[in-house]
């Protein structure tokens, strides 16, 4: 039991930082007055937006999220359980 809880926190970690750098990878939301002058030269990538490096930090943003509060849940139980 102590070895999976060994794994499962190895992982976590690992997950932990990864999180951290696509999170810090990816480009604040707020434009600004440039982004409301430059509007109209956004509709392109705006519908392109999930092809785009900005669309797979964002996906792999929602997955590392996901992944982190279950193992999260999962650590806590194999602890408390042990």
């Amino acid at each position: 039991m102590e070895a999976l809880i060994i794994i499962v926190e190895i992982v976590y970690f690992i997950l932990c930082l990864g999180l951290i750098a696509v999170v810090l990878l990816q480009k604040g939301k707020a434009a600004g007055l440039s982004g409301a002058i430059g509007g109209a030269a956004e509709t392109y990538w705006g519908k392109n937006k999930a092809r785009s490096m900005e669309g797979k930090l964002e996906k792999f943003t929602r997955v590392g999220a996901v992944l982190f509060i279950v193992l999260s849940v999962v650590l806590s139980l194999l602890i408390k359980y042990q």
